[in-house]
């Protein structure tokens, strides 16, 4: 092998490794967890990540301040519940009861501090039958 050749092959190799790392980097820094928020509150091994949680905002406990651009609430599941903490412009749709997807991390007092909140509001977007069946099963 010549001279010449030896370095283009390093050089390709440092340029592969590189790529590599930023790919991989990129990849873990970027990924969110999606979960129930039962699943979250049962394994400990999420609660110092980012994750995205998703429940229904619970009846009580509900402290929507506009103004401030923020809003306080219990995330329910079926059988757990999470307070979190909202910075941002919250939905027109959100509402107790209704089901929401937050995104963020929990703080070290158990708040879970989300910076991502979205509402879902599948009774625009489903048929009245499917709605009326819903309600009945209720």
């Amino acid at each position: 092998m010549t001279h010449v050749r030896i370095k283009l092959l390093i050089a390709g190799l440092v340029l592969l490794t590189s790529v590599s790392y930023l790919a991989v980097a990129g990849i873990s820094s970027g990924w969110v967890y999606y979960m129930h928020v039962d699943d979250f509150v049962q394994d400990i091994s999420y609660q110092q990540r980012r994750v995205r949680l998703y429940g229904l905002v619970g009846q009580e406990n509900v402290d929507v301040q506009p103004a401030m651009l923020t809003a306080s609430f219990d995330l329910q599941g079926d059988s757990n519940s999470l307070a979190v903490h909202y910075q941002g412009v919250v939905p027109d749709t959100f509402k107790p009861g209704g089901e929401v997807m937050v995104e963020g991390l929990l703080d070290e007092v158990g708040v879970f501090q989300a910076d991502t909140l979205m509402t879902k509001c599948a009774s625009k977007y489903q048929s009245e039958e499917h709605a009326k069946r819903v309600e009945a099963s209720k």
